[in-house]
């Protein structure tokens, strides 16, 4: 499959599918004050009333569920996101990503500086595929390569991999498993909040589990 033409065609009709979009963050990030290596912001899903998405419908739920918090797409070519609704500048981004049940060829990743609209994105998916890029004014685009690449260091099928994206002034990183799958300079967005992503290409059914997310400061 091309997975450059699946990504794109994806990310631009995926908003109907989501719950109701967070408002633009309005207020002055929250890590300025922050010094290098600390918390941001942190869930482990063990409680269900930390702000994120409760959402179910034909085409799929995100919810807390057995303490992590679980993405099920439904339908084809849709991506699900949610948020905390949080607002931070620069940040390093870490969870760890399971796959419950459906296809290995999926998306599963982060998001940061989510404005209301925009943002920048950090995918994998379970047959071992990665990308970065921005979605912005209604289109997504790969950063740095042309579509989803492979790399042997992410692991595939139901395995658990351990994510990690990093957003510090222009400099985009993603990181699976402690390996550095791409780093891309861009300067588009500067600030917003962070989330979790799951979604499918032409097969329905993408499983997604998330745990022990955390948010520190670069």
């Amino acid at each position: 499959m091309n997975r450059s033409l699946s990504l794109l065609s994806l990310l631009t009709v995926v908003l109907f599918a989501c719950s109701t979009p967070a408002a633009p963050p309005t207020s002055a990030p929250l890590d300025q004050s922050v010094p290098s290596g600390g918390v941001l912001f942190q869930d482990d899903f063990s409680r269900p009333i930390s702000g994120w998405d409760r959402f179910t419908a034909a085409e799929g739920t995100m919810d807390y569920d057995g303490g992590g918090y679980r993405i099920l797409v439904n339908a084809v070519n849709t991506n699900f996101w949610s948020t905390p609704q949080q607002n931070f500048a620069d940040v390093r981004m870490e969870v760890d990503a399971g796959k419950l049940g459906g296809p290995d060829e999926n998306r599963i990743g982060l998001i940061c500086r989510y404005d209301g609209a925009n943002y920048y994105f950090f995918l994998m998916s379970s047959d071992g595929y990665y990308g970065i890029g921005i979605y912005f004014s209604g289109q997504a685009i790969l950063l740095g390569q042309s579509e989803m690449a492979a790399n042997s260091n992410i692991k595939t099928g139901l395995a658990v991999n351990h994510l990690r994206a990093d957003c510090a002034g222009d400099t985009l990183a993603f990181y699976v498993n402690g390996f550095q799958m791409a780093s891309v300079q861009d300067k588009t967005l500067a600030s917003g909040d962070v989330g979790l992503l799951a979604g499918t290409f032409a097969q329905p059914g993408v499983d997604v589990i998330l745990d022990n997310f955390v948010v520190l400061k670069p």
